[in-house]
């Protein structure tokens, strides 16, 4: 049988024309494909300013060096994500202080940032997880108190929404200091890669364009455009963070799409719920009232007693491929005890690379849950398939853990 794709990127003609233009303009790196792009995208999400760079993993390092982090300082953030999210902390010389997340969002748990507050937290570094938007009035509010920068990783969010003051806004706005969002081919838009910094502070914002580009004076668009000589300077540190026009001019063509990206995954998402609540022993994705995810994927909880693993291997072998929950940085060997804490302090709690009594919800996570195939194009039948698959394995004893 034919195996069914995980995820797929919806590119067309419009893209191939874009790359197109691009290629024909003489003009690939960053550059005016870039700055349109950046335009259109704050003008979707509704916020003042929008920077474009390499990858949402560079998104969140700018973030951070703006948000003042620097070496051994502390960032607040969970465990439960890709683990870039941690990487970039440790990027700045700072350690990452893992809090758990809530057992149905698989977001961040407001309850528990106050007791890991101390005098060495520079930031609050939130993730909208698979795209559900995480309590950003709750721990904004935090953060406000303790007088540090709320940061979302926004990678997985674009086209989420919250509802503030009466209306939904999208995640991005920002609702925070700053929100990161990713490009990669696993997200509803893409340029291949590429990340996104959106922001109110307009210094902030003049700072990740001086960043990415090396830390050089004079952008290549204002050099290559004078009409005088102009010499440029390397003031500060910078990085190779740009964005290319070629990748840019794709993802204004993947902005227009998203609107019906987002309808068409949204009842995809109503219609797995549909036909897994009659699934016994699993467990559907969480609804908050104040909050519309994207779906940038669907994770279903499973049954107690089933061998994640397995589930996995059986559902692979009729076709369906998966993924296992969303990993735990602290649980691989590049987090060792010196590495990360959970608040109080590394080691004191038992905590370690394979198991840590505090991040109990994020091992549990990743542990007891699957992401199903969802992507541009999926037909009712091929949904049938992934139910019709899935109902079997965990149907079927041989594969229920002793």
């Amino acid at each position: 049988m034919t195996p069914l794709p995980f995820a797929r990127p919806e590119l067309g003609a419009a893209e191939q024309q874009a790359a197109a233009r691009a290629l024909a303009s003489g003009w690939i790196t960053q550059g005016p494909e870039v700055a349109a792009f950046e335009r259109e995208f704050a003008a979707f999400v509704g916020a003042p300013y929008a920077c474009a760079v390499s990858s949402a993993t560079a998104a969140l390092h700018l973030a951070l060096r703006a948000a003042g982090v620097g070496p051994h300082d502390e960032v607040i953030t969970v465990s439960h994500s890709f683990i870039a999210t941690a990487n970039v902390i440790r990027y700045c010389g700072a350690c990452p202080v893992f809090v758990d997340v809530e057992r149905w969002t698989g977001n961040m748990d407001p309850s528990l940032i106050e007791r890991v507050l101390t005098p060495k937290t520079r930031a609050i570094l939130c993730v909208h997880q698979l795209g559900l938007p995480c309590d950003l009035a709750a721990i904004g509010a935090i953060a406000r108190r303790a007088g540090v920068p709320l940061i979302e990783d926004a990678a997985c969010a674009v086209g989420s929404e919250i509802f503030v003051d009466g209306g939904w806004e999208r995640i991005g706005r920002p609702h925070s200091d700053i929100a990161c969002f990713s490009f990669h081919p696993r997200k509803l838009v893409t340029t291949g890669d590429g990340g996104m910094l959106t922001t109110r502070n307009a210094e902030w914002d003049a700072r990740f364009r001086l960043w990415r580009q090396h830390g050089m004076s004079v952008p290549d668009t204002v050099r290559h455009g004078s009409p005088t000589v102009i010499f440029e300077s390397y003031p500060v540190l910078g990085y190779n963070y740009r964005m290319t026009d070629l990748q840019a001019a794709v993802g204004r063509e993947q902005l227009k799409r998203l609107p019906a990206l987002l309808e068409d995954r949204r009842r995809r998402a109503e219609r797995y719920n549909a036909i897994f609540s009659d699934v016994p022993g699993v467990v559907l994705p969480a609804a908050v009232a104040w909050a519309r995810t994207n779906w940038q994927s669907y994770r279903l909880g499973l049954p107690d007693g089933i061998d994640q693993r397995e589930i996995m291997q059986r559902l692979l072998d009729d076709g369906v491929p998966t993924r296992r929950g969303v990993m735990c940085a602290h649980r691989e060997p590049s987090y060792g005890d010196s590495d990360w804490s959970c608040g109080a302090g590394p080691g004191a709690c038992g905590c370690g690379p394979e198991h840590c009594d505090r991040l109990r919800e994020s091992e549990r996570a990743q542990d007891r849950t699957i992401l199903l195939p969802l992507y541009p194009g999926m037909t009712d039948e091929e949904q049938d398939r992934v139910a019709r698959a899935l109902a079997r394995a965990v149907t079927t004893r041989e594969f229920v853990d002793s």
